[in-house]
């Protein structure tokens, strides 16, 4: 009893929690909802997807508003590259927290058939953890994601260097440059690069697009390379030279990396040695004694 209460005091609660939040006094009125006043007098109203798209936008409006933080949100999405908006971002965690809320919404169900107060207790709690998950999984995935960009970039920037030190060698000013190595092949940096271009076309001078790149990156030679490449057409200084010695720190930061990584794993491989093998090799060693002494005993 004291169990069906509980869960009946949790279910009235989130009713009147929810009640509380959609008073309209409460709920700030958008131009949106003003200019779409008109069709709801005249009974047009959305049904279908369109209804489906509407919860799912109001969803996302509500948890951006819970989380906050939509300028660092916006940047993390920069850094990834910019596919989706916050809005778009927010949709998707939203989605995963309802599939993080699946099994717990299955178990409080399962729970309410059975008539178990307790089962439907851990439904409950299970729905929250899943939700709360779903939206710190998707996170993670975008951190994940934007390690990954990066690890990318850092590992394209060598040849991206070179090309355009080559460029500027045989005669080419830092925009054409910057358009051969663009549009020379694909992947993450080449991408940033053709939006760097893009926002030259729109209006946007050469020097303040790339220090908008420089802003949105978080990988630290990426960040000098721009600075470099700023500085020397400030400056009006010899381009290839600096490019290759950069492309060559780089290399170098790569070789390091790659070094303290191995150092990483050498460690790491001594675990099973250590705590697998080393055993098995003792237990085969003394077994042979172990049977001695037991003949000898008896």
């Amino acid at each position: 009893m004291i169990g069906a209460g509980a869960l009946l005091g949790l279910v009235g609660g989130l009713g009147a929690v929810l009640t509380v939040l959609r008073l309209p006094i409460l709920r700030r009125v958008r131009m949106a909802d003003r200019v779409a006043a008109p069709a709801v007098v005249m009974g047009i109203g959305r049904s279908g997807p369109a209804a489906r798209r509407s919860l799912l936008q109001a969803a996302a409006v509500r948890l951006d508003r819970i989380v906050g933080g939509r300028a660092a949100l916006s940047r993390r999405l920069d850094a990834c590259g910019g596919v989706l908006s916050v809005e778009q971002y927010r949709a998707s965690q939203v989605l995963w927290a309802a599939s993080g809320a699946l099994p717990g919404a299955a178990l409080l169900a399962l729970g309410g058939l059975s008539s178990r107060p307790s089962v439907s207790l851990a439904g409950a709690a299970l729905v929250i953890a899943g939700l709360a998950g779903g939206v710190a999984a998707r996170d993670a995935r975008l951190s994940q994601a934007i390690k990954e960009r990066d690890a990318a970039m850092l590992a394209e920037l060598p040849a991206v260097a070179d090309l355009f030190a080559l460029a500027v060698a045989a005669g080419e000013s830092p925009l054409g440059a910057l358009h051969r190595v663009a549009r020379g092949g694909g992947g993450p940096l080449r991408d940033e690069l053709r939006r760097v271009l893009a926002d030259v076309r729109a209006g946007t001078p050469l020097i303040a697009a790339l220090d908008a790149f420089a802003a949105r990156t978080s990988v630290t030679a990426l960040a000098r390379f721009l600075d470099g490449l700023v500085v020397a057409v400030e400056r009006g200084t010899p381009l290839a030279d600096l490019l290759r010695a950069q492309a060559s720190d780089v290399r170098e930061s790569a070789k390091r990396q790659l070094m303290e990584a191995g150092g990483r794993k050498e460690i790491a491989m001594m675990i099973p040695v250590v705590f697998l093998v080393l055993p098995t090799v003792v237990a085969f060693a003394a077994y042979p004694a172990f049977t001695s002494l037991s003949f000898v005993t008896h």
